[in-house]
C-alpha cells in the first residue's frame, strides 16, 4: 500500500535534486503514514500535485471516509508542493491545516489535487481539493507551510539514490 511508482516530476526538479544526491521520489513517498493509507503521489510540480487515497481501511466507524484521512492526503499533497516551491535549500513545515467535508464516500479511492494559492519566499499556501471517483467534491482543504532553511541534521531523513524509500518525509 502506498508504494510509489509512477510519479511524474518535472525533469528540471528531478536533476536538480539528483545533483544533490536525493532520490526525490522516495523523498516524496508519502512518508510511513501515507503508506499505511494508501496514499499514492501520482503527479508533482509546485504548480499542481495529484495523489489518490482508497476510502476502504481509512473510515470512522459508521463506514465513512474519516475526515482526518481526508486531512492527511491534503497534507500531504500540499506539503509536496511547498516543498518543491521551496526548492533544495529549504524545508517545508505545515503551520495551519483546514479542512471542509462535504460529503460523505463509502468505497472507491479519493483523488487530491493541490493547487498554489499563495507561493512566498517564507510560506506556501495550497488548496486542495478532494473528490470521489463521480468527481464529486468530497472535501475542500486549505494547508499553508512555513519554508524554512534547510539544515545539515534535515538531510538525515533522505533518502540517497538507490536507497529504499519508505522514511518520513521532511514535507508531510
Amino acid at each position: 500500500m502506498g508504494e510509489q511508482t509512477h510519479v511524474k516530476f518535472p525533469q528540471e526538479v528531478l536533476d536538480e535534486y539528483a545533483t544533490l544526491g536525493v532520490d526525490l521520489p522516495a523523498l516524496f513517498s508519502a512518508g510511513h503514514l501515507g503508506n499505511r493509507m494508501g496514499v499514492q503521489i501520482l503527479e508533482a510540480s509546485a504548480e499542481r500535485v495529484v495523489g489518490t487515497m482508497p476510502v476502504e481501511g481509512n473510515t470512522q466507524p459508521y463506514g465513512l471516509l474519516h475526515g482526518g484521512a481526508s486531512a492527511v492526503l491534503a497534507e500531504t499533497l500540499g506539503s509536496v508542493g511547498s516543498m518543491l516551491h521551496g526548492g533544495v535549500s529549504k524545508i517545508a513545515v505545515g503551520v495551519d491545516l483546514n479542512c471542509t467535508h462535504h460529503r460523505g464516500v463509502r468505497s472507491g479511492l479519493v483523488t487530491g489535487v493541490a493547487t498554489p494559492v499563495h507561493r512566498g519566499r517564507s510560506t506556501a499556501t495550497y488548496e486542495i481539493v478532494i473528490t470521489d471517483e463521480q468527481d464529486k467534491r468530497v472535501c475542500t482543504a486549505r494547508l499553508t507551510c512555513l519554508l524554512r532553511d534547510a539544515s545539515p541534521k534535515d538531510a538525515d531523513g533522505i533518502p540517497a539514490p538507490g536507497a529504499a524509500g519508505g522514511t518520513d518525509s521532511p514535507a508531510a
